[in-house]
């Protein structure tokens, strides 16, 4: 997927081949710097790393021209932490490296060695989907053998890209303290600096004040103890202290916008691309052809969906304005490939051609993605897909993807806001959510038992949804050997044999769905102790439980994916094993989802098993943790409850 020409301010990543490290050379007569032995104990608690000083300084020189120089002291304290040794500086054709400058001292706070200019290396940071881009970084490898170290780096970048101010987000790693942070914006007065202040502790709050006829905005964090997340709490973005801030006007390349509204951001986005949809003659005469027994719109949309998937790919090509600028509609018609805003433009063109009038919607795209902040106009986007008006519906078409089902986002880009581009301007609107009746999970399971306690079992899943998502992905990118890998790793048996396997996707009904049948070898799946076998009627599906909260819970609780579990397993046992112990059946109804499970022994000597989970998602209070815990406890506890049969005595 295109990133819209976004570049991560605080990236930082392990090298796969470490630079050299430099001998350990203490400088004598220099003063100490840093010793670890100054750190409080509150901050050394739970923590790999300590980030001693942090200050970060935006100047913003014009709507077009800005420079952003960063100074960061961080003790590393083991291993775990060695990430902070390490500097990556990004930058593009539109922003340029003034310089990377760095020192790293032992524990004492004893210059072991200065950052040289050889030192420093540049890589490419081209990902690898993209034809072309001119993304790249400069590293400062300081990371030190012995712990802990210090490193102190500072460095410096100026860009004619303003669509994206940085966000102040110094704390943005678990199990890593904070002792100072500092944010300093400077801006001209015709130009004032909007921000949002989010989960500031007391005295955090904004300072404003004039330096000469510059505007000034300036915040300090201090003491803030290292965070570890705890089970199913929102993500850590949405935990720390965070400051984000967004130009008035901005531009790019020599296109200007305004970003006070997302009217105006969607308005820059739609103009920069609005001259970029024209096909030829011949595609117009074959898209013609394409639809032309086709009356009811739905279906043209489809027809031109399944014409653009069957013959474009998805290349990305980011080089300066690019990141925001489609590729013309011609071009990828020609070439047939494009990146997700070119694809896009490009199904758009086509589907006018049909007499389908559409819109491109930029999004932010990736599973558990923080929800945008909707109050806060801002480039908060990393993907673009398209969204097709209906008379009773509206249909999203996700056009990056060859074998993604017509009409489903899942949850890539599906229950989260998107701007919508239109000659008008932005328009914030919802992409569909899925809800648990469609997120299913429906299982047949035949088991034959032998008087060993060894099973064989013929199983047939069919996941729809949500659910079937990670299926549908390992279908289309793995080879067979590896899709049986992913199958041994979920069936979570510690000793089968899978004999038969196939998976079938299923993409044209309302919802995408897999179909997988397996054929498994199981043995001593009973355990067979004297005259009584030990069974375990729920096959594959088991429950864990959620790891314990330890103290009070801190942070809501979040569930993700809404779903519906339905298990049927049948067991064919020894016709002198007879039923000695049978379950009782559980029911459970919360907050949380509801759960079922009984065992049946029909009249042919047949035991049947049935269990039904269903779970919503959302949010929900700290203090319902601990009932949500309860309730996992007690599916756990059924899931592996067991039956036991017994045969007569000789």
């Amino acid at each position: 997927m295109s990133l819209l020409g976004q570049h991560s301010i605080s990236s930082r990543f392990a090298l796969a081949a470490a630079l050299c490290l430099g001998p350990l050379l203490a400088q004598a007569g220099q003063p100490l710097q840093w010793p670890v032995s100054s750190i409080p104990a509150a901050l050394r608690q739970n923590a790999h790393a300590v980030i001693r000083q942090q200050d970060d300084i935006l100047t913003v020189k014009a709507a077009g021209r800005m420079v952003y120089t960063v100074h960061r002291v961080v003790t590393v304290l083991d291993e775990q932490g060695d990430n902070w040794g390490v500097a990556v500086v990004p930058y593009d054709k539109l922003t340029q490296v003034s310089y990377l400058r760095g020192t790293v001292y032992d524990a004492d706070g004893r210059v072991v060695r200065t950052l040289r200019t050889a030192d420093i290396k540049d890589y490419s940071n081209v990902s690898g989907a993209s034809l072309f881009e001119d993304n790249r970084v400069r590293v400062g490898d300081l990371r030190q053998p012995r712990y802990p170290y210090t490193a102190d780096f500072t460095y410096e970048y100026s860009s004619d890209n303003t669509l994206n101010f940085p966000a102040w987000s110094p704390q943005d790693e678990e199990h890593v303290s904070l002792e100072h942070a500092t944010l300093r914006v400077t801006t001209p007065p015709e130009l004032p600096l909007r921000y949002l202040e989010e989960r500031l502790p007391q005295g955090g709050a904004v300072t404003k004040s004039q330096q000469g006829n510059q505007l000034v905005y300036a915040w300090q964090l201090t003491s803030l103890p290292a965070l570890e997340r705890e089970p199913y709490s929102p993500p850590l973005a949405e935990q720390v202290p965070t400051v984000y801030t967004a130009p008035t006007a901005f531009e790019v390349q020599g296109h200007r916008g305004d970003m006070t509204s997302w009217q105006g951001l969607g308005k820059w986005e739609y103009d920069l691309n609005q001259d970029r949809a024209e096909l030829s003659p011949e595609i117009k005469a074959k898209v013609a052809a394409l639809v032309k027994d086709i009356s009811e719109p739905r279906q043209r949309v489809r027809k031109v969906y399944e014409y653009l998937q069957n013959s474009t790919r998805y290349v990305s090509v980011q080089l300066g304005i690019g990141g925001w600028q489609a590729f013309p509609a011609s071009t990828v018609a020609s070439t047939g490939y494009g990146d997700c805003k070119a694809l896009s433009n490009y199904c758009m063109a086509l589907l006018r051609a049909a007499g389908v009038e559409s819109f491109c919607a930029m999004i932010g795209a990736g599973e558990q993605r923080a929800a945008i902040r909707t109050s806060f106009p801002s480039n908060q986007f990393n993907h673009m897909i398209l969204c097709v008006p209906m008379p009773k519906d509206t249909v999203w078409l996700e056009c990056t993807s060859q074998s993604e089902a017509f009409g489903y986002l899942g949850s890539f880009t599906g229950g989260r806001h998107a701007l919508l581009l239109t000659p008008q301007g932005g328009k914030l609107v919802r992409t569909p959510s899925y809800a648990a009746a469609v997120n299913g999970q429906f299982r047949n399971a035949e088991v034959v038992i032998d008087d060993k306690g060894h099973g064989r079992a013929t199983v047939r899943t069919l996941s729809s949804g949500l659910q079937q998502d990670a299926l549908a992905q390992m279908i289309s990118a793995l080879p067979a050997d590896e899709q049986r890998k992913r199958a041994y790793a979920r069936l979570g048996l510690p000793t089968v044999t899978i004999e038969q396997s196939s998976w079938q996707p299923n993409r044209q009904g309302a919802l995408p769905a897999v179909t997988e049948r397996l054929t498994l070898a199981l043995p001593s799946y009973a355990s067979l102790t004297g005259r009584r076998l030990f069974l375990v009627p729920n096959l594959l599906n088991r429950l864990p439980p959620p790891a314990p909260s330890v103290g009070a819970r801190q942070t809501p609780l979040v569930l993700h994916l809404p779903f519906t579990d339905a298990d049927t397993v049948r067991f064919k046992v020894p016709a002198d094993y007879k039923p000695e112990s049978v379950p009782a059946p559980v029911q459970l109804r919360t907050a949380f989802g509801s759960y079922e499970a009984q065992v049946q022994v029909l009249q042919d000597g047949t035991i049947q098993y049935i269990r039904r989970l269903q779970m919503p998602d959302g949010h929900f209070e700290a203090a319902q943790y601990e009932a949500y815990e309860a309730f996992r406890q007690r599916i756990s506890k059924a899931d592996r409850m067991q039956l036991v049969l017994v045969r007569p005595e000789s």
